[in-house]
């Protein structure tokens, strides 16, 4: 329990747990929606924005979130256009955003170790362990805002997430609700780089709600359950990754994928 006295240990944890929840809140209805993959092709977004940041120097969250937020609202105004299918439209931006910041990193990074830089930014490091007071501030204010959109917001994103068509006939804005959760979409996925890196944020965001999902019924039970095991996959993992030396990011999404497990079985019990 010593751990927790280290001033690291602790903004790491407080990072953790309002990435881990913002992720939980959101998995759940990019899941219901279908949308699950947009996750995995922002978190390469954002490693292409990462990449050219480290280029010019920028800090990383200048350029990142930005673009993220802006690849964001362009992938769905892409997939509204019925030339172009969802699937497609997310592989071609996800693949090209990864192979140009690779690009760049080899051709124009200042760091020399080139190959360390890019295992880094896909796979989580221990960045997280080395959060300033500054980052952890723009985490919290992030992490609020997204919070409070899904408490103020919640019965018109369970409308738009369930029933579009009914949203937009009881006069809710459905496209206007996708967009927004697009771009809380980004806002998560720029949040978690530090904690898991660019490949598996996917996993940070889809768990948890599948896990939920495994025994719970209804929206609110789902999102509530989801939110739990986020956030406790979150903090056992930086735990264990402190005392076993292991990577950050792989070792929280091993804890939920071991949750996940359990959760099925439970759930194959309980159908019995």
């Amino acid at each position: 329990m010593s751990i927790f006295s280290y001033s690291f240990v602790q903004n790491a944890m407080i990072a953790g747990i309002l990435i881990s929840l913002c992720s939980a809140l959101l998995g759940v209805t990019l899941v219901l929606k279908r949308y699950s993959m947009i996750g995995d092709g922002l978190s390469h977004v954002a490693f292409g924005a990462m990449a050219i940041a480290a280029v010019l120097g920028f800090a990383p969250m200048a350029v990142t979130l930005p673009v993220t937020i802006a690849a964001a609202v362009i992938l769905l105004g892409i997939t509204d256009n019925s030339k172009i299918k969802g699937d497609a439209a997310i592989a071609m931006i996800s693949v090209g955003a990864l192979a140009v910041g690779y690009l760049l990193l080899n051709l124009f990074s200042p760091s020399a170790n080139v190959s360390s830089d890019v295992c880094s930014s896909l796979f989580g490091s221990s960045s997280i362990l080395t959060l300033t007071k500054g980052d952890v501030i723009i985490c919290t204010v992030l992490a609020a805002a997204v919070i409070l959109v899904f408490v103020f917001l919640y019965h018109r994103i369970f409308s738009v997430t369930f029933d579009e068509a009914f949203a937009n006939a009881t006069g809710t804005n459905a496209k206007a609700y996708n967009m927004l959760i697009a771009v809380i979409t980004a806002i998560v996925i720029v949040l978690a780089m530090n904690l898991v890196g660019a490949l598996l944020i996917s996993a940070l965001i889809i768990f948890p709600a599948l896990s939920a999902m495994r025994i719970f019924k209804s929206f609110t039970s789902v999102i509530i359950s989801a939110a739990v095991i986020s956030v406790v996959c979150a903090v056992g993992g930086i735990f264990a990754s402190v005392l076993l030396k292991t990577p950050v990011g792989s070792t929280i999404v091993a804890a939920n994928i071991i949750v996940f497990a359990v959760f099925t079985v439970i759930s194959k019990i309980k159908s019995r």
